[in-house]
């Protein structure tokens, strides 16, 4: 047996796990676990890849920089208070397992077949033998504890309980860190060894910010909004998120009696109850993209069409009309179905509205603070720049054909 293990990071260079210490041997146990090894094979970005071609980066490389970062917290705060030490099982194991039940294409595919990964996380770490029994070997108790706090956010501290799920967590430091690197945006960069120097502890025991942390905290609230704006809410990344969910909505309209499926993505398709974990876990995007290679070669004229759409990069296009009134929004998706419906296109297929919400910060929801030892405020308060970010800003795309697209912005052009 190996003594030590590195893995070779992009972005945190180096991630080495040392099996004498016990913590370090459980995270080991964990990573090669069949259930963590699935995290491979999930793509962190979902179809994010049809929009930025270096997208290919996984849940399993994500969540080895999470408890990466976890780590590194946790030594600071420990320098800090020392009681810390006997948490480390817990936040090493949630920082890892966080993401433990995703199933395919990540986000996307909570939002196509209805699910929550951290419902499927917390029961995962509950039931699976290869999961459960290195964290009771670690300690009794802490696969209850861990699945405890990522389903319900319980924990028998707030500052483990912060470093797994606020508005600065390690898995938002990694992700936009991540992201950013795989997708090719510049917006990304982060000053982690500034933001995790500048944690601290709050008089109730609540994690802070110390002041000379302000600005990379700040640097990393605007990072993130941008990141959301220039990504994840990206309008070709609309589309694609929309066009599959149009793609596992028509082939269950279709039903298993037209519809090829193998047993697996029938329960997930038909009988989403009868989901186990064995089904769950059979499900990721190899299984989920070779379904769509079937439904494009042998399935309906609907499924297929929209399955080709997809896997050739023939996207819809998509206009914002952010700008519109929910009447005038209504109005739009009409125009557009009737020059789809002209144009000899099926409008029930081709157009659609998505919308989406992004709060840049949100000061009810573990807001952070700042703490210089003599006094403790709300971070919005010590900065306008944070202040300014709390003002939601919304998405409104109007999907539809290519075909019609310069006669579909005429028409619209017209509403003020």
């Amino acid at each position: 047996m190996y003594s030590s293990r590195t893995y070779h990071d992009p972005l945190h260079h180096s991630i080495k796990l040392d099996c004498s210490q016990p913590s370090e041997q459980m995270v080991m146990d964990l990573i090669d676990s069949a259930p963590f090894q699935r995290l491979r094979r999930i793509r962190q970005l979902g179809p994010a890849f049809l929009t930025f071609h270096g997208a290919e980066s996984s849940r399993f490389t994500h969540s080895l920089g999470v408890f990466h970062l976890a780590r590194k917290s946790l030594e600071r705060l420990i320098f800090l208070e020392a009681d810390l030490q006997q948490y480390r099982g817990l936040l090493y194991g949630a920082a890892l397992l966080h993401d433990l039940g995703h199933g395919p294409l990540s986000h996307t595919g909570e939002e196509v077949f209805g699910f929550s990964h951290e419902v499927w996380s917390a029961r995962l770490i509950r039931e699976h033998p290869e999961i459960r029994e290195p964290l009771e070997k670690f300690s009794q108790g802490t696969s209850d504890a861990i699945a405890d706090l990522l389903e319900f956010g319980k924990s028998p501290n707030q500052l483990i309980s912060a470093l797994i799920s606020s508005q600065l967590d390690c898995d938002r430091l990694d992700y936009l860190l991540r992201d950013s690197y795989s997708t090719g945006t510049s917006y990304g960069q982060l000053d982690l060894d500034r933001i995790i120097s500048a944690l601290t502890i709050a008089p109730d025991g609540g994690l802070a910010i110390h002041p000379k942390g302000l600005m990379a905290v700040e640097h990393y609230l605007v990072v993130r909004n941008l990141m959301y704006r220039s990504v994840y809410n990206h309008r070709l990344n609309e589309v694609c998120n929309w066009l599959l969910e149009k793609i596992v909505n028509t082939a269950r309209e279709l039903g298993p009696s037209k519809t090829w499926s193998d047993s697996c993505m029938a329960k997930w398709l038909w009988s989403p109850n009868e989901i186990n974990m064995e089904s769950f876990l059979e499900n990721d995007d190899l299984r989920t993209g070779y379904h769509l290679l079937r439904w494009k070669a042998e399935g309906p004229e609907p499924l297929a069409k929209l399955c080709e759409k997809f896997l050739n990069r023939r996207l819809l296009k998509a206009v914002d009309i952010v700008h519109l009134d929910n009447g005038q929004q209504l109005e739009a998706l009409v125009i557009a179905r009737n020059l789809t419906e002209k144009s000899g296109q099926d409008p029930d297929l081709y157009c659609g509205l998505r919308h989406q919400k992004l709060h840049g910060y949100h000061p009810y929801r573990s807001g952070l603070r700042l703490w210089d030892g003599i006094k403790l405020k709300p971070l919005e308060q010590s900065s306008a720049l944070v202040a300014s970010l709390i003002i939601p800003a919304g998405s409104a795309w109007l999907i539809h054909p290519k075909e019609i697209h310069l006669e579909l912005k005429k028409e619209i052009s017209f509403f003020v």
